[in-house]
């Protein structure tokens, strides 16, 4: 009996461990070469695992939520029908899953006003929705999607599903329940809208929207993604870091703003293109520290951190971003924030970040630091830009538009004299000349 065993694959260089989401395919199911089988929730994504042969599902060894090591075997696979018997004999018990927590319940009688939806970016090409997939009657979607259309009361036998081969994602359910979208919160409010106010600040929640809070009385296990910032925040303890800071008037990247917004750019996309370029003059600041010394990466990529609904932050990653147009940036942030809602990024999409940017000026944040990821060496915090009094150098007094960044470094291959430079020449590009940074 020829029998292939399904392994827990490694998504990620610093995946230890995957969880199983949801399999595709029962035992007995037929399964083509190149056919997902089950999806795993790796430490950042949702990730669907294909059949590296033809054959049939003989057994599923972990059910759906469990959590197992990387190799470890979850399945088997045999050649024809008639060894599925003999597989399954053959094969351990499959462990119970542990039971999915019971949704809070929705109070019907108060609903939250809809937040005022931010300005689009320019449109996304992306495959339009297709019918539901459906294996042996049993539809497939997304656990999330799951509870959302349970506390919704939508059918999702109706809904039109727009992930991996048709599977239903939660945006899909909200859509089809008539609710807005909700989409993570993203470096978007440092620039002033038309009133002068901070863009997006009406709209900003009094919590970071989607953290998965438990209720009063309550303790809540961390999630695969929580677990994974845990663990990348308790390494970065081990780096001597040092903080250095600096004020930037933005009076002349607001009116470029206002300028190139209704082309679709976005403020994410102005200062990613602001930090990548300054970086590619300062090579120091992008590099990072490594066993055998001190890593300078060929490209300068900007990761962006952006708040997951379902709890727990991600980085995708503006590759080139020094060398990218800052139209196509833009587009390009569209589309990395609209898969990493649905969790469908690639590891290279979000692993791969030679500088991170973080920005919490849509909340009004007057200052913040922040903690430097692991395998970089320096992380900008940007806070929001506010009306400020300043004094000139002949003593006259203004009112100007700053904001304050703080950078955090890693001090083994990063100097302070290194930070204040770069923080120096990020401010004078922002200051002096934004408008060519779409050039």
């Amino acid at each position: 009996m020829a029998t292939t065993d399904i392994f827990m694959p490694a998504l990620s260089s610093t995946m230890t461990e995957g969880k199983i989401v949801e399999w595709l395919k029962q035992p007995g199911d037929k399964v083509a070469r190149g056919e997902s089988v089950l999806v795993v929730e790796s430490d950042k994504a949702d990730m669907d695992v294909e059949s590296f042969q033809d054959g049939y599902l003989a057994a599923v060894l972990m059910p759906a939520g469990s959590t197992a090591p990387v190799g470890e075997t979850i399945g088997l696979i045999v050649e024809t029908e008639a060894e599925i018997a003999d597989a399954q004999a053959k094969a351990p018990s499959a462990p119970a899953a542990a039971p999915a927590p019971a949704p809070a319940p929705t109070p019907a009688a108060v609903q939250a006003p809809a937040p005022t939806p931010a300005p689009s970016p320019a449109p996304v090409a992306a495959p339009a929705p297709s019918a539901p997939v459906v294996n042996d009657g049993r539809i497939v979607a997304s656990p999330r999607a799951k509870k959302l259309a349970s506390q919704m009361g939508v059918d999702l036998a109706t809904v039109r599903g727009s992930g991996p081969h048709g599977r239903i994602q939660a945006e899909d359910v909200q859509q089809a329940s008539g609710q807005p979208i909700s989409v993570p919160r993203v470096a978007e409010g440092s620039a002033p809208a038309a009133t002068g106010q901070p863009e997006a600040a009406s709209a900003a929640p009094a919590s970071p929207a989607g953290n998965s809070f438990g209720r009063p009385g309550e303790t809540v296990a961390f999630n695969t993604l929580q677990g994974a910032v845990n663990k990348n925040m308790e390494a970065s303890l081990a780096v001597p870091c040092f903080r250095v800071g600096y004020t930037i008037t933005t009076d002349k990247l607001d009116a470029f703003y206002k300028q190139v917004k209704p082309k679709g750019v976005t403020m994410t996309a102005l200062l990613a293109k602001a930090v990548a370029v300054t970086l590619a003059r300062h090579p120091q600041v992008n590099a990072a520290t490594t066993a055998a010394g001190m890593a300078y990466p060929a490209d300068v990529n900007v990761a962006v951190a952006v708040a997951m609904e379902d709890g727990g932050l991600i980085t995708p990653v503006l590759r080139n971003a020094d060398r990218t147009d800052l139209y196509e940036m833009s587009r390009q942030w569209g589309d990395l924030v609209k898969r990493s809602r649905s969790k469908q990024l690639q590891p290279e999409e979000y692993s791969t970040g030679t500088f991170t940017l973080s920005n919490l000026g849509m909340f009004g944040v007057d200052r913040f630091d922040a903690i430097l990821p692991p395998g970089t060496g320096a992380i900008l915090a940007v806070a929001a830009s506010r009306p400020t009094v300043v004094a000139g150098k002949d003593g006259s007094i203004a009112v100007k538009r700053q904001m304050q960044v703080n950078l955090t470094a890693d001090h083994r291959v990063i100097y302070g004299a290194d930070g204040a430079a770069f923080l120096k020449d990020l401010a004078q590009l922002i200051e002096t000349r934004p408008e060519s940074l779409a050039l």
